[in-house]
């Protein structure tokens, strides 16, 4: 092939493997990760996985054989992921341009024409990264991104490593054939179905079929995916920063609280507090939100289950903190069921614009932040994230058990370990011996 090669830097097990950064006493002892309020798997490590763990397995079902098993379980350290994978992403940069952040654990890159140049660089970037940071990597290069993320997939199933899907292409010539349709970066469970239905059931079925006729049948999308799996380019990225939380579109921040809770007072603290962080992640990235939308839901294990929205659209757009919270609380009297036990809600603001280049009529100028979420943005970065807060009166915790907001909602994180990049009182000690 020529042309420059797609690269595809993929962290192994990534929250698994920052756990064990500072707490290298884990390196070779089953470990998961679970998710907000500790309640199913999301990330193992090898020996977890040899033990038969799977992700989204409940981890009240299999605590008991797990602890018999040795098997460590660590709560999601958010902040923790987040700090190291900035430091991952900034020395992968160093060393490979053309970065684009796809999730917290991975990003492609551009290699050079020359191929043995390419795997030189990838090799001396999965070894500084390891020696850096202390996270491995599956590295994978290919011609197009949907290639790349093939060899990604079947290099890990071999143990990890570096992967380039010519080599791949010439040792195993049937190797689309032997990937289910599924599994293709892109296709999902209904596509998949489909797909199904017209023979095409492996991701070389995908890639001999007729690019015009997917996408007559399908949409574009999936024609780009055919093409990229035939060696064409055809698929760009989204301008968005997966660490940051940059988002063009609209950008949402959602949570399972850590007890259910009922009636208008606690649900208008929570939306209010999840409309204060989603507002500053707007202002981190120089939007302006035009349509607030809220929801909340029941558990949907309960016969009773309901979820419920409602959006209210922004006379003017903006990004002040207090016209947000509001506008969040003021979509819920209207909706709330008094009677019902809510374990999630969810703030989601939409029809975002750029701040910087926002222009109107006289008279008609966006609800821009006026000095107080600028305040609260220096003090909680001052004094650590949600220190403070607008309508947090009696909710700030104390200690780790909550390290975020002393509510009854807070998310609960019983097994969490050290944020050892973020906060002060919480750094890795290291003895001299």
């Amino acid at each position: 092939m020529s042309g420059r090669m797609f690269v595809l830097a993929d962290a192994d097990s990534f929250y698994a493997s920052c756990e064990r950064v500072f707490h290298p006493e884990l390196a070779r002892r089953p470990l998961v990760v679970l998710s907000n309020n500790d309640g199913c798997v999301v990330s193992r490590s090898r020996e977890a996985k040899l033990l038969g763990i799977s992700n989204g397995t409940p981890w009240f079902k299999i605590r008991g054989q797990a602890e018999h098993d040795g098997v460590v379980a660590r709560s999601s350290n958010y902040e923790l992921y987040a700090s190291l994978s900035r430091r991952m992403m900034r020395l992968m940069a160093a060393t490979l341009s053309g970065q684009e952040i796809y999730s917290i654990d991975e990003c492609f890159l551009r290699g050079f024409q020359d191929p043995q140049r390419t795997r030189i660089a990838c090799t001396r970037m999965r070894e500084t990264v390891l020696q850096g940071i202390g996270i491995p990597l599956t590295i994978a290069t290919a011609p197009t991104r949907t290639l790349a993320k093939i060899v990604s997939h079947y290099i890990k199933h071999q143990g990890g490593g570096i992967g380039d899907w010519d080599l791949l292409k010439h040792q195993e010539p049937d190797v689309l054939d032997r990937i289910d349709v599924s599994e293709v970066w892109g296709v999902g469970r209904r596509l998949t179905r489909r797909l199904q239905g017209m023979s095409i059931t492996t991701a070389g079925d995908l890639a001999r079929a007729d690019p015009s006729r997917i996408r007559h049948l399908f949409s574009v999308l999936l024609q780009r995916t055919v093409l990229e799996l035939q060696g064409i380019p055809s698929i760009e990225l989204d301008d968005f920063d997966a660490i940051d939380g940059t988002r063009k579109q609209q950008l949402m921040c959602s949570r399972m609280f850590g007890h259910p809770i009922t009636g208008l007072p606690d649900l208008s603290a929570a939306v209010s507090t999840y409309a204060q962080q989603a507002s500053i992640r707007l202002r981190r990235q120089g939007s302006l939100a035009g349509m607030v939308t809220v929801f909340i839901a029941t558990s949907p294990f309960n016969q009773d289950y309901q979820s419920r929205s409602g959006s209210i659209i922004l006379t003017d757009p903006a990004d002040d903190p207090l016209t947000i919270a509001r506008a969040a609380a003021g979509t819920l009297p209207r909706m709330i069921d008094p009677h019902a036990r809510y374990v999630r809600a969810g703030v989601m603001l939409g029809a975002l614009t750029d701040a910087a280049s926002y222009t109107t009529f006289d008279g008609m100028d966006a609800r821009r932040d006026n000095g107080l979420g600028t305040i609260l943005d220096q003090a909680n970065r001052k004094f650590g994230l949600q220190s403070v807060g607008i309508g947090w009166a009696g909710m700030k915790g104390k200690g780790r058990a909550r390290q975020e907001i002393g509510a009854t909602w807070n998310m609960k994180r019983q097994h969490l370990s050290n944020r050892g990049t973020t906060r002060w009182d919480e750094l890795a000690i290291a003895k001299a011996i």
